[in-house]
């Protein structure tokens, strides 16, 4: 005969089973059906509890959730239930993601309409998902640092699809899209060889100092990634016209424009696909939890090219690390470091030790003065599309003197000394004298053409029709 407790018991252990609960609701709920004094049973609970009470032979049942707990022995004949061991490192960066989501959920319909948007466009999501498997680790790993929450590693897919080369319209750059201004108050230098807003490791640095400056000013993520979108000022200022309206100041409720109204909605929308992706048909990339990159120091500057032919990768994947480079050349300085891949590495540090041939195949050269970028081009013999791109300047882009430009180390620049002093002075004496006579004889034979020439003494006004 099977007894009410084997039967409580079992539909217990079946609901355990099929209920999605969290660790806290999963051991709450447990304890409930187990008769836990700390949590009142309901009226639909009390039944259960009387009956498992009377029969209390057996220790109550517990959820053990230490490293290396095993199933739960179940009284009677029940099988035992395998637990969750939430301290079990994954080799899956999603399901670290998600233990480490900590913010609350937005709700609003801006937020279903994102969701909509993006489960539609699944091979869309994927890419962007799959160009940041090489920046996912490093970013989760600082986010962790830091006890932040761990949705923000989804932010750069908001800000710049995880392209370290975006630019907007405003001149914001790199995976965190920093305008120039924002990017000096964080340190990130920009000067003519390097731009620290496409950095990987240092633009991330910056990027979650400011979030983490934010949120202690507002004391809330949803107000603090409207700030990082919009401005901390713009929002504060929005907080204060609602709190002298007597209106809520949560993120629903400010008046913002629509760019930033959709902004977080995206993150949150993200949020949920990344927590569910089966329930939004959405497959994701597989994405190892381990380290993509490491840093490799160089105290000599380095072609882009060279670097990566010695790491044994594509230039394009080389330059997806190391973004930052304006030029194609790395400069030599205690802070040139590169980023490599784990595997690609160990191989440049071997085949640079190898390496007999230049480093370097580019050198500056300082414009004599001021002229047109096709004019200097033609002058160095050079190819014009090439010193251009070198460069990021303009074909007819007119250059003051003392600009400084990069050439290639076979390019001609005997011609330098002619263009400085001009052409007449580049010149021997007998050819500038030769030069000087030509002159003064070109101009005598125009005087005496025009002395020869019969001159019409008639005034032409006078001929004019009046009236």
């Amino acid at each position: 005969m099977i007894s009410l407790r084997w039967l409580m018991c079992r539909l217990g252990a079946a609901a355990l089973v099929v209920l999605p609960l969290s660790p806290a609701c999963f051991a709450q709920e447990y304890a409930i059906a187990a008769g836990d004094e700390a949590s009142p049973p309901t009226a639909t609970q009390q039944p259960a509890q009387a009956v498992l009470s009377e029969t209390n032979s057996e220790p109550p049942l517990r959820i053990d959730t230490e490293i290396g707990a095993g199933p739960v022995s179940q009284p009677g004949n029940a099988e035992p239930i395998t637990t969750l061991d939430l301290t079990h490192s994954t080799d899956d960066i999603w399901a670290r993601i998600r233990k480490g989501f900590g913010m609350t959920d937005l709700v609003s319909p801006v937020v279903d309409d994102r969701v909509s948007y993006y489960a539609a466009r699944p091979q869309a999501l994927r890419t962007m998902l799959e160009r940041g498997r090489k920046y996912l680790y490093h970013i989760v790993t600082e986010l962790e640092k830091r006890g932040m929450p761990t949705e923000l590693a989804l932010l750069p897919i908001v800000e710049s699809a995880f392209n370290p080369q975006a630019m907007s319209s405003a001149k914001a750059a790199g995976l965190w899209q920093f305008i120039p201004s924002t990017g000096k108050d964080f340190q990130l230098t920009q000067n003519w060889w390097v731009d620290e807003r496409r950095d990987v490791v240092a633009s991330t640095n910056a990027a979650l100092q400011y979030l983490q400056a934010i949120y202690e000013m507002h004391g809330d993520w949803h107000l603090a990634l409207a700030s990082y979108n919009w401005g901390e000022g713009a929002v504060a200022r929005a907080i204060n016209n609602n709190n002298r309206a007597g209106k809520p100041i949560d993120f629903n409720s400010l008046n913002m424009p629509a760019e930033t109204r959709q902004y977080v909605p995206k993150l949150q929308a993200l949020k949920q696909i990344i927590a569910s992706p089966e329930l939004y048909a959405v497959q994701l990339p597989r994405v190892p939890n381990r380290p993509y990159f490491r840093t490799v120091e160089r105290r000599n500057g380095i072609d882009v090219a060279v670097a990566a032919k010695l790491a044994e990768m594509p230039q394009a994947d080389f330059l997806a690390l190391n973004p930052a480079y304006n030029r194609p050349v790395i400069p030599g300085s205690k802070d040139a470091a590169i980023l490599l891949p784990i595997e690609n590495a160990n191989r440049f540090e071997v085949n640079l030790s190898r390496y007999n041939e230049p480093l370097v195949n580019w050198k500056t050269y300082s414009v004599p003065r001021a002229g047109r970028v096709d004019q200097i081009a033609q002058r160095l013999r050079l190819n014009i599309e090439t010193l251009c791109s070198v460069n990021g300047i303009a074909p007819r882009a007119r250059l003051a003197a003392g600009y400084t430009l990069l050439i290639p180390q076979t390019a001609d620049t005997a011609l330098q000394e002619i263009v400085r002093n001009g052409p007449d002075r580049s010149l021997s004496s007998g050819a500038r004298q030769s030069r000087s006579t030509q002159l003064v004889q070109t101009r005598a034979t125009r005087a005496q053409k025009a002395k020869s020439r019969p001159q019409n003494l008639t005034h032409r006004v006078s001929n004019r029709p009046r009236g």
